[in-house]
């Protein structure tokens, strides 16, 4: 059923899968609406219980749009008997295939889907979409917060961020920030590099790995050797020989080689397909070895840092073993006790007891005398 709606009778959708709208064309459309009025409606369903009676299923930015433009009322079409999941269903096919509808929206879309029991098969099914397209969306939701971000804003492109994505949080950020710093030569370059990142991750840990014997150096050593030799002569061969054919003129060929140009168009053509395989090849050892790199130098840094606090806590843990020299108090000093008092002499029965003599010191019996001898002197 269409209807023209007045603008604050809709309410948008609180479960939108796209939660981006780009101002430059918001503007545009905003002044198309203005020109020409809105020519496609609003999709809408009627939900019970809300003080706006109707809520968008799709063409919220035209919603938008219309708001920012002043008109009062937009086309709209309504459906009926529409659930949630229904409703939610119609918005990602209206949005999913948009330009302007970021890749980890349209992932967090399929997601919700898939928490409502939907097989990846049947979310591929519903909106014309592969499988693997659909579980490598899924596999983006792994993506730290700043990486997701810099994914939606384009700056690193899908096949890229899936890679990152199987990657650990501290390893998608390396491989991020050194693709936005242009440490690679191409998109492949970087993908090599995450790759290598995620192999160096399975290793169980590489700073415990056994140094090659004496045997198995020699042999590495050969190979390298054999290797280097070959590419060596393509560098010296192969390359001149190339250059020399490229500065020929094409009739001067056609003259000198005529029937025969076609046998050695061929010749050309598999060394072409050899170059580029090798290419290839080259790149992605490239950047194993480069990943292998980082991941030998952040193990390095853990185990410096892992010994450094083992130090720092054996010294603490020495410096509280150490005994605390105890601070003596000064002893209190005992005091004397005072000296027994003699016994009282014993009495016999009968006997009456005498009384102590007093001892007088030498200085006070001295007077004594001298009285007695003036005493004697008188009467004489």
């Amino acid at each position: 059923m269409y209807v023209d709606l007045r603008v604050d009778q809709i309410m948008p959708n609180p479960d939108q899968p796209r939660k981006f709208f780009d101002e430059d064309a918001h503007r545009e459309l905003t002044e198309s609406i203005k020109e020409n009025g809105l020519l496609q409606p609003v999709v809408v369903r009627v939900v019970d219980g809300e003080e706006v009676p109707h809520m968008i299923v799709a063409g919220e930015r035209r919603w938008r749009a219309c708001q920012a433009a002043g008109q009062v009322s937009v086309p709209a079409r309504i459906l009926e008997d529409v659930d949630e999941e229904k409703a939610f269903v119609l918005s990602i096919s209206e949005n999913v295939n948009r330009a302007d509808m970021t890749i980890m929206e349209e992932a967090g879309a399929y997601a919700d889907l898939v928490a409502l029991g939907w097989k990846s098969e049947a979310v591929a099914k519903t909106f014309g979409k592969t499988k693997t397209h659909i579980d490598w969306r899924l596999g983006l939701l792994t993506l730290r917060p700043e990486v997701a971000e810099w994914v939606n804003e384009g700056k690193i492109k899908p096949n890229l961020s899936w890679h990152i994505a199987q990657l650990s949080p501290a390893n998608q950020m390396v491989a991020a920030t050194r693709y936005l710093r242009g440490d690679f030569d191409s998109e492949a370059d970087a993908t090599n590099f995450a790759q290598g990142l995620r192999m160096a991750e399975s290793q169980t840990s590489l700073v415990s790995q056994k140094e090659p014997t004496s045997e198995e150096a020699e042999k590495r050593q050969k190979a390298k050797a054999k290797t280097t030799d070959k590419l060596g002569r393509v560098e010296e061969v192969v390359m001149p020989l190339l250059e020399e054919l490229t500065k020929s003129k094409p009739e001067e060929l056609a003259d000198i080689l005529g029937a025969d140009l076609g046998r050695y168009v061929r010749q050309i053509d598999r060394l072409a397909s050899q170059v580029t395989l090798a290419r290839r090849i080259l790149r992605q050892a490239n950047g194993i070895a480069e990943a292998r790199k980082v991941a030998w130098e952040s193990a390095v840094a853990e185990v410096e840092e892992g010994k450094g606090k083992a130090e720092k806590e054996a010294k603490s843990g020495a410096a509280q073993a150490e005994p605390v020299a105890e601070t003596k108090t000064p002893a209190k000093p005992i005091a004397k006790k005072p000296a027994p008092k003699p016994a009282a002499p014993r009495v016999r029965a009968g006997t009456v007891a005498k009384a102590p003599r007093r001892k007088v010191s030498a200085q006070k019996a001295e007077p004594k005398a001298e009285a007695v001898e003036s005493e004697a002197a008188v009467e004489k």
